[in-house]
C-alpha cells in the first residue's frame, strides 16, 4: 500500500489580487512569432455550489468547443495549415486562452481565437465531450494514475475545507453531473465579461493589429455577476494530517499551509529566496534535494514552492496567469518507496524547522541569491511567457522579476530570516 501523507499547519489568509481590463502589448519587431493571451479573473472559486466545475467546464467549452460559424472539428482543421493551437489553462482565480502563430498567420489565427471566446457554439455534443473529459479526468487520471496531482489535491482539500478553493478546479464528479449546458450558457454570459478580461499581444505583430484585435472584445458584456468575495482560510490550530491508501509502489508526501503573502508584498521576496534555498522545481541546487536524493537516496524529488505551483509541459518552471487572490507555501517529496516515507517525511519537517529556528546560513544565503537572480530570467524567455508574467504583474500589482532585480542586491540574511519567522 502506498501512504500518502498530506501535513497541516495553522493559518490566517489575505491579500487581494484583482484583474485589470486594459491590454497588455510587448512588441517585439525582428520576432517572427506572435504570442496572444486572453486573461479573465473568473476559476473555480466562482462555481456555485453543487454545481463545482462549471468555470472549467465554461472555460472548455470555450477553447474546446465550436463557434457560431464553425464546428470544432472544423475548427481543428483551420488551425492545422496554421501550425497554431489554442491551450485552455485555469486555476481558482483565473482563466487564460493562449496561443502563438508565425506573424504570416496572425491574423487568420486572431480570427478564430476571437471567435472562440465572443461567438461560442455551446453545442451539445461538445458539451457532452468535455463534461465527460473532466470526469474521466478525476475518476480515472487522478485516482487511477497521478498520485503527484492527488496528493496536491488532498492537501488543498485540507487546507481550504470549506472554502471556495477547497475543491480541484476541474469540479467534482457530483458538481460536474448536476451541471447543464443552460448553466455553461449563463455562466459564460455573468463571467466571461470584458470587465474581467485582460488582453495581452506579444512579438512581431503589425502596428495596426493591436488595437482592433483588442477592440473586437468590446463585445462580450460589460456587467456580468461580481466577484466573488473570499474568505479567509479556515483556522486550525497544530497539524493535521490525510492519508491516501492506494496500491502503488511509492508515496507521493506534499506538506503545506497558507501564507498571507502574494507578489503583491514585500515579504513574498525573502520567502521567494528561502524556498529557492530548500528546493527549486526539479532542480539540484536546494538543500531538501542535497541531503534527501543525492546524500542519503530517499527518493526522486524534493521541493519548496512559496506560492501555488502548476508545471509548464516539461520545463522546471510554472505557468504564468494562474494567479491567486491567497496563497499557500508547500514542500513536495515525490515518489518516496514506502519504506522511506516515514523517515522522508520527518526529515522534510526536520529541515523546515532548522530554517525557522536558525536561519538561512550565510554562505547558503549569499550563493542562493545569486543563483536567484539568474534563474529567474529564465522564467521570461520566450514571448509567450514574458507576455504570460507581465499580465501577472497587471494583476498583482508588482512585477516579481523587476521586483527581484531591485530588491535582491540589497536583501540580507535577515530580511530573509525575519520573513520565515
Amino acid at each position: 500500500m502506498i501512504a500518502r501523507l498530506v501535513v497541516l499547519a495553522s493559518f490566517v489568509v489575505v491579500g487581494p489580487a484583482v484583474a485589470a481590463s486594459g491590454p497588455v502589448l510587448l512588441p517585439s519587431p525582428d520576432n517572427p512569432l506572435v504570442a496572444i493571451r486572453l486573461f479573465f479573473s473568473v476559476g473555480a472559486a466562482d462555481d456555485p455550489a453543487g454545481k463545482e466545475g462549471l468555470a472549467a467546464l465554461t472555460a472548455n467549452m470555450l477553447g474546446d468547443g465550436g463557434t457560431r460559424d464553425r464546428t470544432y472539428a472544423q475548427i481543428l482543421d483551420a488551425l492545422y495549415p496554421l501550425a497554431a493551437q489554442i491551450h485552455t489553462q485555469g486555476d481558482k482565480d483565473s482563466f487564460v486562452f493562449t496561443g502563438t502563430v508565425h506573424r504570416d498567420n496572425l491574423r487568420a489565427f486572431a480570427d478564430l481565437l476571437s471567435a472562440q471566446i465572443l461567438t461560442p457554439r455551446f453545442a451539445a455534443d461538445d458539451f457532452a465531450r468535455n463534461r465527460q473529459n473532466a470526469i474521466d479526468h478525476l475518476t480515472s487520471t487522478l485516482r487511477g494514475n497521478d498520485d503527484e496531482n492527488l496528493g496536491k489535491e488532498a492537501l488543498a482539500g485540507l487546507l481550504y475545507r470549506g472554502h471556495p478553493y477547497g475543491h480541484p478546479t476541474a469540479g467534482t464528479v457530483a458538481g460536474l453531473r448536476a451541471i447543464t449546458l443552460d448553466d455553461v450558457r449563463a455562466f459564460y454570459r455573468q463571467h466571461f465579461t470584458r470587465g474581467r478580461l485582460i488582453v495581452g499581444i506579444a512579438g512581431g505583430y503589425p502596428a495596426d493589429f493591436a488595437p482592433a484585435f483588442v477592440a473586437r472584445f468590446d463585445a462580450l458584456s460589460a456587467g456580468g455577476a461580481p466577484r466573488r468575495a473570499l474568505p479567509p482560510g479556515p483556522a486550525r490550530a497544530g497539524t493535521d494530517i490525510v492519508i491516501v491508501d492506494k496500491d502503488a509502489r511509492a508515496s507521493a508526501i506534499s506538506i503545506g499551509h497558507p501564507v498571507s503573502v502574494t507578489r503583491a508584498d514585500a515579504d513574498f521576496y525573502p520567502l521567494l529566496v528561502a524556498a529557492s534555498y530548500l528546493g527549486e522545481h526539479r532542480t539540484f541546487n536546494g538543500v531538501l534535494m542535497k541531503h534527501m536524493r543525492q546524500q542519503r537516496g530517499l527518493n526522486y524529488g524534493d521541493y519548496a514552492y512559496v506560492e501555488n505551483f502548476i508545471q509548464d509541459g516539461w520545463s522546471t518552471f510554472p505557468l504564468p496567469n494562474l494567479t491567486r487572490r491567497q496563497q499557500h507555501a508547500s514542500l513536495w517529496l515525490r515518489p518516496v518507496p514506502p519504506a522511506n516515507a516515514l523517515f522522508a517525511l520527518r526529515e522534510a519537517v526536520y529541515e523546515l524547522d532548522k530554517l525557522i529556528r536558525q536561519g538561512i546560513p550565510d554562505d547558503a544565503f549569499a550563493a542562493t541569491r545569486t543563483f536567484l537572480v539568474n534563474y529567474a530570467g529564465l522564467w521570461t524567455q520566450d514571448a509567450s511567457r514574458r507576455l504570460g508574467y507581465a499580465i501577472d504583474a497587471v494583476v498583482y500589482g508588482k512585477d516579481v522579476l523587476a521586483e527581484l532585480r531591485t530588491r535582491l542586491p540589497t536583501m540580507t540574511k535577515a530580511d530573509v530570516d525575519r520573513a520565515i519567522r
